[in-house]
């Protein structure tokens, strides 16, 4: 999740008179916050409105605790490195889909996820640089000493999960399409043709953009004037007084319930529904192989395969997703929970959500043969398919009485030499 739902369950939590601050946090379109160190943050005089900071290590720490200080010093590497293959990942795809012989309504929401997780990286690719590769030691996360960082951490706050958001609902969109069109092989088509996945792709953008309002009223910068010659330290807190308590609370139940826990419970369903589907055209493809209609059985292994590739698009989201889900659920009844459990695995569930975001071209490539040879052709079009130098020559062989030879094509190379 993002810094801003971090700061949201923190807030619905627990009130507190002093704020421990996490020196370290990821900030994806879902709530993880990792500390290698907590600081304990003080006001400071209230002339110079400068805080104190005073990091407390303690010894008794959880071997949870102990893996999340560990890993959060490489974290920022990995997730660069990540987000680069990402990046590049689906731009491949947005272009591959585009192509005019691949536009399909099932291609279409493909592009449109492609487009989501792309802006996913483009987003935490600077975040991660500057708050954890080259992030201030002297400084707990969220502080900044450069006023433009905060006003990029306070876009990426709202931004990161409207992206992610996104991509969540046009997974189970791109689910319910291919159910409904092997479910009715007849009428499939004309149920989720491309005019209805326009506007399908239209209604999630608008309905994520509209459920995550609350969100982007929650966050306010603050500064701290610290005078003198020091510089003036900014961070990203959450508005707690008057109207803005109530907004906080319809913002953590609606990402806790909108964003986790609905579309973790329909990714469920719809992956035992597509899996119930996959069986009924097997035998339905079965049956027209007994019967001799060969054409018709290749037709429907060629919907199966491209089915068992959505389906395995869906299922690494329910993966990503459903800890996420459960994590959630689980900080908002049991006291403790997110401190001691929830924080501490907040940039292991990052960097597997931003895995997800970039795979998804490893799978187009290993399970589409359609998606493979457009690739090849749209980026490898300079590559010749025979190296130069070579060509096709026959082989002669011989019948038995020597006299009639036939030949049969093969790749030889041929070279020439002056005299």
């Amino acid at each position: 999740m993002n810094y801003s739902e971090n700061l949201t369950m923190l807030n619905y939590t627990e009130n507190r008179t002093m704020i421990n601050y996490n020196a370290n946090l990821t900030l994806i379109g879902s709530t993880e916050i990792m500390s290698t160190e907590v600081w304990n943050l003080t006001n400071g005089s209230a002339e110079s409105n400068c805080p104190n900071f005073m990091a407390s290590n303690s010894s008794a720490k959880t071997a949870l605790e102990e893996f999340s200080v560990h890993y959060a010093r490489v974290h920022g590497y990995i997730s660069v490195f990540v987000c680069l293959f990402g990046m590049l990942a689906n731009t491949a795809n947005i272009v591959v889909l585009t192509r005019k012989k691949m536009i399909t309504s099932t291609n279409y929401i493909l592009t449109w996820l492609a487009v989501a997780d792309l802006f996913t990286m483009l987003d935490y690719f600077p975040f991660a640089i500057h708050f954890y590769i080259l992030k201030d030691p002297m400084l707990p996360f969220p502080m900044t000493k450069g006023y433009g960082w905060v006003c990029f951490l306070m876009f990426h706050a709202s931004f990161s999960i409207v992206c992610h958001t996104i991509a969540i609902w046009l997974t189970i969109e791109l689910a319910i399409f291919r159910f409904i069109f092997i479910w009715f092989p007849t009428k499939g088509a004309l149920y989720c043709n491309q005019q209805k996945a326009k506007r399908a792709v239209l209604c999630v953008i608008l309905y994520t953009i509209i459920i995550c309002i609350p969100n982007y009223m929650s966050n306010e910068i603050t500064t701290y004037d610290c005078g003198g010659n020091r510089e003036a330290i900014y961070s990203l807190e959450v508005r707690k007084d008057g109207v803005f308590a109530t907004i906080n609370s319809v913002n953590y139940w609606t990402q806790a319930l909108l964003i986790k826990l609905v579309p973790c419970i329909m990714l469920t369903l719809l992956t035992l529904l597509l899996i119930t589907a996959m069986h009924r055209a097997y035998k339905r493809r079965m049956a027209l192989k007994n019967q001799g209609k060969k054409d018709d059985s290749d037709k429907h292994n060629e919907h199966n395969r491209t089915t068992l590739m959505l389906l395995a698009v869906v299922v690494l989201f329910l993966i990503t997703e459903l800890p996420q889900g459960v994590l959630t659920i689980l900080s908002s009844s049991i006291e403790g929970f997110f401190e001691s459990v929830y924080m501490p695995l907040g940039d292991l569930l990052d960097i597997v959500a931003l895995c997800n975001n970039a795979i998804n071209f490893v799978l187009y490539c290993g399970m589409s043969t359609q998606f493979r040879k457009t690739f090849i052709e749209v980026f490898c079009s300079c590559i010749p398919e025979r190296r130069p130098g070579w060509r096709k020559l026959g082989v002669v062989t011989a019948e038995k009485n020597g006299c009639t030879p036939t030949t049969t094509n093969t790749s030889l190379s041929t070279t020439t030499t002056k005299l």
